[in-house]
């Protein structure tokens, strides 16, 4: 034996050694000399980042399979590294200057982005300090960067081929734009709330006919200076007379027609809608296929643009309540209603998304996603829960052609170069100085940038080398497991499906496991402006990080989001201490020379009953840890492990072991008793480890010969059968002691109070397990003496508790007052009948039902029956009591 360790676990002084140990020591660096691989590449966090409590919850889970990998003897690789997060980082940026009294447009291009890289190297590495904290076993030598010199040029390679390929093309057509940025967003980057609003109804004259009109309802009464048409489903029979009608635009004198197509709802409204085509997504489309020309009324920065009359220069929503005004004083407005609607906000700064046409650069995604959906459908890539793959297909089969500049000054610049000669394009990997065409050396870049999710959708194989077939993508691609949350599927996942298959001709991973999102205790979202922000750092100083990782994987139910309930990290803590407090008891009773030995080919026949039950419960523990890690059930995995160590190993077996280890039961007894000790020991640290990596190396480095528990093989099983007549009695053992307490308990027998038991039972197992574990039971059950009668008819206070070969039986008579008990009984009853009928009331409120999320109201059912279920114990107890 080495040393011993301190009598206090102090997270705060193991956990920085180890993260500096691992480092040194280049643990997370794969075994390349092993066979099979075992892949899996981070979710880049943005630069600008920190940790988040969904970082925690996604990096926790992908440590446990990487590090459960690696002890399973494969050549695990978990590629970390960061994304450049394009309108982030540059807001960030131009955040910093500012402070300085300066603005982006003061630089030249050149001269921002190299100040955009001086911030990265000195403050982007925020997140990945903090992932070390978490306790991250990735490869920091292999960590990637979205805009490093080999990742951009996959990017350049892919856009040229795409583009050549006709799947990226440059038009004109809507998309999200943020007024504040400047630049064309994502549908991610767009976050739909619901706002209380209004829906104006107007009226828009018909021409020829005086003191006529056509009611059109809209949320946006500032872009219908954008109107080109109006239009009416065409078996209408309101406006079938009006066919081609022309209508007068209000505060313009413009005419426009009256129109009949399908895509009207004749139901909703007044059956008419008013065709937009440069500022709404669905208008767009019905211009373009009635052949209607677009008419932009916006400027970039929201205000309205010359096509407005005499509105424009007016910001939008300033020119909105001006342009009612005016209709109102006209006689134009039908009516005003409250009206509740969803409105794009951009996700980051909060600013109202203007749908607007803009002329972007896009990708043509049909022919792409035909290749994901191949893969998925193939088998080739699976979804984990399976029930995300339907989301997947609806995706897929409704997929939009995407957006994919942004226009920025941070990121990677779009490869297309513009002859302002003759007004060719020309797209390259490297930079153009003439045009192909006309040989004119009037040749400018493309000024804007590609959408972030454009680089990141490479991430699986640029990773690891791509274009280049460099040994690392020879044997780490394609990857093992994706893991992440189900809101990126379709932005990210499916993308990167895409991209795999298209260039490498295999899909990425081959499991996509989808997490829930981590909320607070009530089911509400983590918000900022809510104020219930959890930060994953406060709790790792607070609890330590082992115990914030288990929490994390024991409360990750399958598709279902994690509920954070901090006061269950508490109990957490005390499950680190209860390991840390019996490895202490265990090694204070090893002597310095000391040695673990081989259990099962030195002391297999020395093995006592006690001995063959916990390494059988061991046996047990694995398979069922493994069954679950097979499905991907960390909450599962979890309890298994969390169960024996706490209740099997801590709290049986080393209490049952006591009289051995102080040598009342002989020398020979003693040793094998340590030998068992420090072999479940172990073997129980090799499963704890992927959840807590900090504490189970520190408590293994003392039976180490300098290797580290994260290099050690997965542990097996013992050689040792269920049916052994030593687990039997063991069992048995456990379910008297078990049933006795449970007795005691209920029938409010103190525990100074020594009693009697009587097993009825004729079953022989029985009666040689009380001989053999007789002073055991005494001590553990605190009785007087214990006999197996198998005649015994008893009396009628006698308390009776079944076990799996017969009776407990616990006789009352002058163990307890029986009148101060049934009084004690009837005052727990009646608050246990106000608490069922408080419960029982909540759940049958519709109001709370219909608006509480669903693991609160499964919470609140769950709390209902255990009330019954603890009411039927006292009703039964009173019945006993007379």
């Amino acid at each position: 034996m080495k040393k011993q360790i301190s009598d206090r676990y102090e997270p705060t002084s193991v956990e920085p050694k180890w993260i500096s140990l691992w480092e040194k020591e280049k643990s997370f660096e794969p075994n390349l000399k092993a066979g099979e691989s075992f892949t899996i590449v981070l979710p880049p966090p943005n630069v600008t980042g920190s940790l988040h409590i969904g970082h925690a919850l996604n990096h926790t889970i992908q440590d446990i399979l990487t590090r459960i990998e690696r002890k399973k003897g494969k050549s695990a690789l978990w590629v970390p590294g960061t994304d450049h997060a394009g309108i982030a980082t540059q807001v960030v940026v131009e955040r910093e200057l500012a402070k300085e009294g300066k603005k982006r447009t003061d630089f030249t291009r050149e001269e921002f982005e190299k100040k955009v890289w001086e911030w990265k190297e000195h403050s982007g590495g925020m997140i990945q300090n903090q992932q070390k904290l978490l306790g991250e076993s990735v490869d920091w030598s292999r960590s990637r960067f979205t805009m490093d010199e080999g990742l951009s040029k996959a990017v350049f390679k892919v856009f040229k081929t795409l583009y050549d390929e006709g799947l990226i093309y440059r038009g004109e057509r809507i998309i999200n734009w943020c007024p504040k940025t400047l630049t064309a967003i994502s549908d991610l980057e767009v976050e739909h709330r619901e706002v209380k609003g209004k829906l104006y109804h107007l009226r828009y004259p018909i021409v020829g006919q005086a003191g006529k009109y056509l009611i059109v309802a809209t949320t946006r009464p500032e872009t219908m200076f954008g109107d080109v048409a109006v239009a009416a489903h065409p078996d209408d029979e309101r406006y079938k007379s009006l066919k081609g009608a022309e209508l007068e635009l209000p505060l313009t004198g413009r005419k426009i027609p009256l129109l009949f197509d399908s895509f009207v709802d004749k139901e909703f409204g007044s059956g008419l809608v008013k065709i937009t085509p440069a500022h709404d997504p669905n208008d767009f489309e019905a211009g373009q296929r009635l052949g209607l020309k677009p008419l932009l009324v916006m400027n970039p920065n929201a205000t309205l643009n010359e096509n407005a009359g005499k509105y424009a220069g007016l910001e939008r929503f300033v020119a909105r309540k001006k342009v009612i005004d005016d209709l109102q004083t006209l006689g134009l407005v039908e009516k005003i209603e409250e009206h509740t609607h969803s409105i794009g906000h951009n996700s980051r700064g909060g600013e109202i998304i203007e749908p607007y046409l803009s002329t972007q650069w896009f990708c043509k995604m049909k022919p792409l996603a035909e290749l994901a959906i191949q893969a998925v459908q193939s088998g080739e890539t699976e979804f984990v829960p399976k029930l995300w793959e339907k989301t997947f297909y609806e995706w897929m089969n409704n997929i939009r052609d995407w957006c994919i500049s942004r226009q920025l000054w941070w990121g990677h610049r779009i490869p297309a170069y513009h002859c302002k000669n003759c007004k060719h394009i020309e797209v390259s990997e490297t930079k153009v100085d003439n045009c192909p065409k006309c040989n004119s050396t009037e040749v400018e870049q493309d000024t804007d940038v590609l959408d972030t999710w454009f680089s990141s959708q490479l991430w699986p194989f640029s990773t690891l080398g791509w274009p280049e077939n460099t040994e690392d993508l020879k044997k780490f691609y394609p990857t093992s497991v994706l893991v992440t949350g189900f809101d990126i599927i379709f932005f990210w996942v499916a993308r990167m499906i895409m991209m795999g298959k298209k260039f490498l001709g295999k899909a990425p991973f081959q499991k996509v496991i989808i997490h829930g999102l981590v909320r607070d205790k009530e089911g509400k979202k983590f918000s900022k402006s809510i104020g219930n922000v959890i930060d994953p750092l406060d709790m790792m100083n607070k609890y330590g990080t082992d115990s914030f990782r288990f929490f994390l994987a024991a409360t990750l139910p399958e598709a279902k989001d994690v509920l954070f309930d901090e006061s269950r990290l508490d109990g957490y803590r005390s499950f680190c201490n209860k390991i840390w407090n019996s490895s202490r008891f265990i090694l204070m009773n090893m002597d310095a020379d000391w040695k673990l030995e081989d259990l099962e080919s030195k002391y297999s026949s020395k093995l006592e009953p006690m001995d063959k039950w916990i390494l059988h419960r061991f046996n047990e523990t694995l398979a069922n840890y493994e069954k679950a890690y097979s499905k991907f059930l960390f909450f599962e995995m979890a309890s298994q492990i969390y169960d024996f160590v706490w209740g099997d190993f801590c709290d049986w077996y080393i209490e049952l072991v006591k009289p051995r280890i102080y040598g009342k039961l002989g020398e020979e007894s003693k040793e094998v008793a340590k030998q068992v000790l420090a072999s479940i020991l172990i073997k129980a640290l090799g499963l704890l480890h992927p959840f807590m990596p900090f504490l189970t190396e520190e408590i293994y480095e003392v039976f180490s010969d300098g290797d580290f528990l994260i290099q050690t093989p997965f542990p097996g099983s013992y050689n040792v059968s269920a049916e052994d007549e030593g687990v039997l009695k063991t069992i048995i053992l456990q379910d008297v002691v078990t049933q006795i307490r449970v007795q005691r308990a209920e029938n409010g027998v103190p525990l100074d109070k020594k009693c009697k038991v009587i097993l009825k039972s004729s079953e022989p197992l029985v009666a040689s397990a009380v001989k053999d574990f007789e002073f055991s039971i005494i001590q553990l059950a605190r009785l007087e003496s214990i006999e197996v009668n198998a005649n015994y008819t008893g009396e009628k206070t006698d308390s009776v508790g079944a076990f799996r070969f017969g009776e407990v039986i616990l006789p009352l008579a002058g163990m307890i007052d029986f009148e101060k008990e049934r009084a004690r009984l009837n005052k727990e009853l009646q608050k246990l009948i106000q608490e069922e009928e408080k419960l029982a009331s909540k759940l049958g409120n519709e109001n709370f039902v219909a608006k509480a999320n669903p693991d609160v109201i499964e919470k609140e059912k769950e709390k209902l029956k255990n009330v019954r279920e603890k009411k039927e114990v006292l009703q039964k107890g009173l019945e006993k009591l007379g």
